[in-house]
């Protein structure tokens, strides 16, 4: 890693997060979606070029009453099946409703989106901290702003992007609500390489960090050391 990308994502970095050699190969930039404006929406999209999504915890959408995109459409024929996914056929995809806020005219702007994003931050903060929200009189869809929920156990459970990304919101100890967007080659129009990925962070002293180094630290956090009586250690934030 170039530099400490946890600190660099609680400060409101960009952060390139690469997932895993074995899986999709892909690094998204990230970022916490509370402190986005419209020139980091402006920069997703010209620089890394993939689809701008918003990645949330579980249990959020869960009392959001937010489904997953595949129940939503369970009843199409084309709707995604266990095993679909090729990099990853013991889960699903993690999309859930393509949003808008209400406030929004078309909805893809990169002031409009990032009215959609921040908004998706705040109410995912209010609802974990126990306050009554209503998402639809917040948001309409179908919209331009794709939310990702997290598998309920994240990195215990699945290793994409989405996981990757909240996982390190949450051992950061900041809001759990991250907007990613892939990294793509515009020469070979496949996803843009690991060490090109490097170069790129490098050049504009970004924080680079492979998925193998959040599960590390996730696993740590997760199942910490115990003392000889059994107990679990004290760990901190990272």
């Amino acid at each position: 890693m170039t530099k400490d990308a946890f600190t660099a994502l609680r400060q409101g970095e960009m952060v390139l997060l690469y997932d895993f050699d074995d899986r999709e190969r892909e690094t998204d930039l990230a970022m916490r979606s509370d402190m986005m404006n419209p020139r980091h929406i402006c920069q997703m999209r010209n620089e890394a070029g993939g689809l701008i999504c918003t990645a949330i915890p579980y249990l959020a959408a869960q009392k959001l009453g937010l489904p997953f995109a595949r129940e939503v459409l369970r009843n199409c024929a084309m709707v995604e099946k266990l095993g679909d996914i090729p990099y990853d056929p013991s889960n699903n995809s993690s999309f859930s409703l393509w949003v808008n806020h209400r406030d929004t005219f078309t909805g893809i702007t990169d002031r409009d989106r990032t009215k959609t994003v921040n908004a998706i931050s705040e109410i995912v903060q209010n609802v974990l901290n126990g306050k009554q929200v209503s998402f639809k009189e917040q948001f309409r869809t179908p919209g331009h702003m794709p939310i990702l929920i997290a598998a309920e156990n994240l990195l215990s459970q699945r290793h994409g992007q989405t996981e990757l990304s909240v996982a390190m919101a949450e051992m950061a100890g900041i809001p759990q609500t991250i907007t990613i967007c892939e990294m793509l080659d515009d020469e070979s129009g496949n996803a843009l390489s690991k060490e090109d990925a490097i170069r790129y962070a490098k050049q504009h002293d970004l924080a680079f960090i492979e998925g193998s180094e959040v599960l590390d630290q996730w696993e740590h956090v997760t199942y910490p050391a115990r003392d000889c009586a059994g107990q679990a250690l004290a760990t901190n934030r990272i």
